[in-house]
């Protein structure tokens, strides 16, 4: 269970943030979830002195993020929604439904701007899974000569790129050079894909946020403060059916 952790100098005297401990973590770090809830992820060990000392120093960042993804509501979730629009790729699929005595639901892709699913359509379960299924084959396809072609151009180099499906994040880079994208990127302007795309080619360089890194990250995209905010909103643009 995540530990609470009471901010000392605090605007509000009730405000309180969760901290949880990962075996996994290497280094302290802080998540922003939609709604504006906070988690101070440490790794074993960690003293509450050095945790203390992270949140004051990037507190000015988390309150900025905090009050963008206060804003974001719970989406609403079509059961059978008509049709998706991926801005990422200028593309507006229409779907279609088809009932079929099958265990599952599939997807037919019938053109560039139009799918069919057949199968258990009065499942919502199901044909949210079947939609999620699609969008991340759709974002593999689209996603990763990309991200080849935006490195390509900013000189970056990298091991793999992985396409997932997360909450709170839109990318990573680990330190063997992996990045990972959210397929809900597909949702997102192109503008705005394209400065998470150099963001993480930027940590295959520096893995942190440091000044240097976002020196570099200016150095690729001048404009980089306004489409981080621009990104964080993004969630907004997701629809309720990926996470339902």
């Amino acid at each position: 269970m995540p530990a609470q952790l009471q901010l000392f100098d605090a605007r509000q005297a009730a405000e309180v943030w969760d901290v949880r401990v990962s075996r996994r973590a290497r280094r302290l770090s802080v998540r922003v979830y939609p709604g504006g809830r906070v988690e101070v992820v440490v790794p074993p060990g960690a003293s509450p002195a050095a945790v203390h000392r992270f949140v004051q120093t990037h507190r000015e960042w988390i309150d900025q993020r905090v009050a963008d993804l206060s804003a974001v509501a719970q989406p609403v979730i079509e059961e059978r929604p008509s049709d998706v629009e991926l801005r990422a790729i200028g593309r507006r699929v229409q779907i279609s439904y088809a009932s079929a005595a099958t265990r599952s639901v599939s997807v037919r892709t019938l053109d560039e701007t139009r799918i069919s699913l057949r199968g258990p359509i009065h499942s919502s379960q199901a044909v949210h899974r079947a939609l999620r299924q699609w969008l991340g084959e759709t974002a593999r396809r689209e996603l990763t000569p990309l991200l080849a072609r935006v490195a390509r151009e900013g000189g970056f180099r990298y091991a793999r790129v992985q396409i997932r499906c997360q909450r709170t994040r839109w990318g990573s880079c680990s330190a063997s050079g992996t990045i990972s994208l959210n397929m809900c990127l597909l949702f997102l302007d192109p503008a705005v894909v394209r400065y998470l795309l150099i963001h993480e080619l930027c940590h295959t360089r520096h893995m942190n946020h440091s000044a240097r890194f976002w020196a570099l990250v200016a150095a690729h995209e001048p404009d980089y403060k306004r489409l981080d905010r621009e990104l964080l909103k993004g969630w907004q643009s997701v629809p309720g059916w990926m996470f339902a």
